[in-house]
């Protein structure tokens, strides 16, 4: 697959730069930093939903009493 993106001089330069920095063809560049995004935000989300959880339940434990509970 492929796409198209449109960018104005200034952005053009940076992007090209970057990836020159990084030794990276400009595809894979923007590739690159399209899937450190959704990484990055798979994470927020988990991280967010932990913390809901947490907050139900806010009891937190050693790690000698979760080593115990777990039989290790």
């Amino acid at each position: 697959m492929s796409f198209s993106i449109r960018l104005n001089a200034q952005e053009k330069a940076l992007a090209e730069s970057y990836a020159r920095l990084h030794s990276l063809s400009l595809g894979e560049a923007f590739k690159q930093a399209l899937f450190e995004r959704i990484e990055d935000e798979y994470d927020i989300a988990i991280a967010d939903e932990a913390y809901h959880e947490y907050l139900k339940n806010p009891k937190t434990y050693t790690h000698s009493e979760a080593r115990e509970l777990l039989d290790l």
